[in-house]
């Protein structure tokens, strides 16, 4: 199908919903979704759900508040307390699994209450062949995933983020907090938060496709490739490993592969 036909496909699938709490997390994705659900269907049957969760940084929730609000969209917050699990705390390969568990079940839960008939997700036709046990989770809960049944690809949802005119059509990939903890180190708020304070650091300098991989007192630095030289220049490299360390990190390393999404899943490669 042409780029037309799966905007159309997207708008058809939804218009058969009803009515309609959408998986919200300000990503370019979700945004997407949540502006086509609000056409389809008209503000009064659509709600922008959120997940007030350690696993996301402060900035992005707030965002994602501003943006859903800024859009016109009824805005809820929920605790789907995935720490509280302590199978997901343990950090398995299939964390997200036990993350989405308790996110889609979450809004599942509030959905029922509020007379909101199908929950959405914003998986896209890419993420069917990446690893993603937190699909499975989604497919038990009924979780409807409108983006990848019409077929649309990241490039392509970008592509209709830019003709409507949305704040997320460049904006780079965000994955969960946790994503950056090795699989088998315990997953805790504390943690979260030490990450998060680190990453900061390297916003603040002004990286934008940037990660901090926990490895106990190492932090890791990913960032974009292009973007090395410049972390290494002597200046800004002594002011991001000094704010690192202040974060709570002993050492600071940088990968001299870069940022590439999901590095930690190469140990499952090889496995």
């Amino acid at each position: 199908m042409t780029l037309t036909e799966k905007a159309h496909e997207l708008q058809t699938l939804l218009k058969g919903y009803g009515r309609v709490a959408v998986g919200f997390s300000g990503g370019v994705d979700s945004t997407l979704l949540l502006r086509a659900a609000l056409d389809a269907l008209g503000p009064e049957n659509v709600a922008a759900v959120i997940a007030d969760t350690p696993s996301m940084p402060r900035r992005e929730f707030e965002d994602a508040m501003r943006l859903a609000r800024g859009m016109g969209a009824r805005c809820e917050v929920i605790d789907p307390n995935e720490l509280g699990d302590s199978r997901y705390a343990a950090n398995p390969a299939d964390r997200c699994y036990f993350c989405k568990k308790c996110l889609f079940q979450g809004i599942s839960d509030w959905a029922a209450v509020h007379g909101f008939s199908v929950v959405l997700d914003g998986n896209n036709a890419d993420d069917a062949g990446d690893y993603r046990p937190g699909r499975r989770a989604a497919q038990e809960l009924g979780v409807k995933s409108p983006l990848m049944e019409a077929g649309l690809t990241k490039a392509e949802i970008r592509e209709l983020s830019r003709k409507a005119g949305l704040p997320t059509a460049e904006k780079p990939a965000m994955a969960c907090l946790a994503s950056r903890v090795p699989y088998g180190t315990p997953v805790t708020a504390e943690v979260l938060g030490q990450i998060e304070r680190a990453e900061e650091v390297l916003r603040t300098a002004g990286f934008i496709q940037c990660r901090v991989r926990h490895h106990g007192e190492i932090a890791r630095i990913e960032v974009a490739p292009g973007e090395l030289p410049r972390l290494l220049e002597p200046a800004l490299r002594e002011t991001v490993a000094k704010g690192i360390k202040e974060a709570g990190y002993r050492f600071v390393t940088v990968d001299l592969q870069g940022y590439r999404m999901g590095s930690l899943n190469e140990v499952l490669k090889t496995n």
